[in-house]
């Protein structure tokens, strides 16, 4: 047994309101840089809906995630080394930019500008991607709040399966329609498929935590991550020429705090915390025959931190005491492995995505409010399940590989907690008939109430700090005031007394914002000192070493192909750029 670990999330359906505040803070902390225009490391989507990029779902296309061969054994959907070989320069199994959306902005010079005349001035739409007029057909949240709607429903790869399954569970009319919002990031997965797919060994999987990088420095953009992804949560950068996708934050977790999603969130729907896992039987895990055992495979590789030999195998793998008692107080393995009522999302892509959802109740609870009647008795919730708007088998195509009494056991167990509280809140005797009814203790189910509903910010966020002793991987190696001029000090150069040192991260933020912000050109080449730095790289001008010289194509026009979908050269290293999304 090898105990690792690895950094969760669970997300609480039934609190999301679709709001995007967390989409909109993870673009502003990571994603606001030139070439990154249409990326979302995190999205909402309304479901049933086409989702982001379009229909990301529909492997038989894109071919994503894992697959058993002849042999029993886990292949790669996207195909072996030879199929990779082949497709190495040109990727087409992947997303184009349409299929994301061609991100714009508005010609407000026009409205400033334009001479005085008999018909007002129109702001209209301009590409970031050419520069040029463009008509707005499609977006990250297109089709938000239209789910069920026959002109989109349909469209829903996971709707499609079950209609055709059965024509009568998915009827997109006006008076059956459901809705419901789905946040996505990186799963992180325990059995990442992007990681198998990379030709440069450029992403990889943190010891320590279990978070999924990209290393910029190795990443050639080859683009085979995008396709072997099943999740499409790989994103290319069209400027630098390198892969880039969610990093979980882990500047911020490193030091103990939650994710910026998570601590945005208006519904305080996402929980972070800690999970013990078994890394030798992973693939055994999802290499099992059957997808619909795939759930309780991923569940059996889930240790439980309160189990003398786990944390003394945990300790001998030297995984710190602190971190097996934030394993012991962990939301996130309290939900999906105690509780059992958080959900991984897609598990028949066999990645073991560490990304979980509690599905949602809510519909059910308001249609029978609808119709008069008593939405929290318990007899009438439990028997409602089976005629939710929200089809079962929909849910059970989303979390549980099509295994639908797996969702209706968990199902019942959300609307056994709420029957069970709404006695207790209006003064009733606790009925202990409703928890045993799904299995559960009272005790139990006051608790997972307890993290559920009520749960303080240190309950639904337990991130264990990384130790001092990591420190020294994790600091800079230099300091500002090293450097004459360096931030807090007099006007000189960073290449003064310590020339030939590495110039701290800091000083090379300092000038490149002082540039920016009083210079009436974009930063450019100069001003990197040929680094490059995407935390503040505006995409303007191509530093040396971005690109690798060649004698035909000039280094502009290398420098920023417009078609995400087609192949473009390998984009070279370049020194001092950093992991995934940029951070150095």
């Amino acid at each position: 047994m090898r105990v690792m670990a690895q950094m969760g999330m669970v997300m609480n359906l039934d609190k999301c309101i679709g709001c995007h505040t967390c989409s909109v803070t993870c673009k502003q902390a990571w994603t606001n840089r030139a070439g990154t225009e249409y990326v979302w490391f995190n999205n909402v989507e309304t479901r049933p809906g086409q989702g982001y990029p379009r229909r990301y779902e529909d492997q038989e296309k894109w071919r994503g995630g894992w697959k058993l061969n002849k042999k029993g054994r886990l292949a790669l959907n996207s195909g072996g080394r030879v199929a990779k070989l082949l497709g190495l320069f040109a990727s087409p199994v992947q997303p184009e930019l349409k299929d994301y959306y061609e991100p714009w902005t508005y010609d407000y010079k026009t409205l400033i500008d334009a001479p005085l005349g008999d018909d007002f001035p129109v702001a209209r739409p301009k590409s970031l991607i050419t520069g040029k007029d463009t008509q707005i057909t499609w977006s990250a949240n297109w089709d938000d709040d239209l789910a069920g709607a026959p002109e989109m429903g349909h469209l829903d790869p996971i709707g499609e399966k079950v209609r055709r399954e059965s024509e009568d569970k998915i009827k997109f009319a006006f008076e059956q329609t459901f809705m419901f919002y789905l946040p996505r990031i990186c799963e992180h997965c325990l059995n990442p498929s992007c990681m198998a797919s990379c030709p440069s060994g450029a992403i990889y999987k943190r010891v320590e935590d279990g978070i999924v990088l990209v290393d910029q420095d190795k990443c050639r953009g080859w683009r085979q991550c995008i396709t072997g992804c099943p999740y499409k949560k790989i994103y290319f950068n069209h400027k630098t020429g390198k892969a880039e996708k969610c990093t979980f934050c882990y500047p911020r977790v490193e030091i103990g705090l939650p994710t910026v999603c998570s601590e945005t969130c208006v519904g305080r729907l996402r929980y972070l915390g800690l999970f013990l896992y078994d890394a030798d039987r992973v693939t055994d895990a999802a290499a099992v025959t059957d997808e619909t055992d795939l759930y309780q495979s991923q569940m059996d590789l889930l240790l439980d931190p309160n189990d003398p030999a786990v944390a003394a195998a945990a300790s001998a793998q030297g995984i710190p005491d602190d971190w097996i008692d934030a394993a012991r107080r962990s939301p996130v393995y309290a939900l999906a492995k105690v509780y059992q009522v958080a959900l991984p999302l897609h598990p028949e892509y066999r990645t073991m995505p560490m990304v979980w959802y509690v599905p949602p109740l809510s519909p059910i609870v308001d249609l029978l409010s609808d119709q008069g009647h008593d939405a929290e008795d318990s007899g009438t919730l439990f028997g409602a399940i089976d005629a939710l708007r929200i089809p079962v088998e929909y849910l059970a195509e989303l979390f549980t590989a099509g295994d639908t009494d797996l969702i209706t056991e968990v199902l019942r167990k959300l609307a056994a907690m709420r029957a069970y509280m709404r006695g207790i809140t209006l003064g009733q005797q606790a009925d202990a008939a409703i928890p045993a009814s799904v299995g559960m203790s009272p005790e139990s189910m006051y608790e997972m109430y307890r993290l559920m509903a009520i749960a303080k910010y240190e309950e639904r966020y337990v991130i264990p700090k990384a130790h001092v002793e990591q420190a020294h991987d994790l600091e800079e190696m230099g300091c500002s005031v090293d450097f004459e001029g360096g931030p807090g000090m007099y006007e000189d150069s960073p290449f003064g007394e310590a020339s030939g040192r590495p110039t701290p991260v800091a000083v090379e933020n300092f000038y490149a914002l002082k540039d920016r912000q009083t210079s009436d050109t974009a930063s450019g080449a100069a001003t990197l000192r040929n680094r490059v730095n995407l935390l503040n790289w505006d995409g303007n001008g191509a530093p040396a070493g971005l690109f690798p010289e060649s004698r035909d194509v000039p280094r502009a026009a290398a420098a920023s192909p417009a078609d995400l979908g087609g192949p473009t050269a390998a984009g070279g290293s370049s020194p001092g750029s950093g992991d995934s999304a940029g951070t150095p």
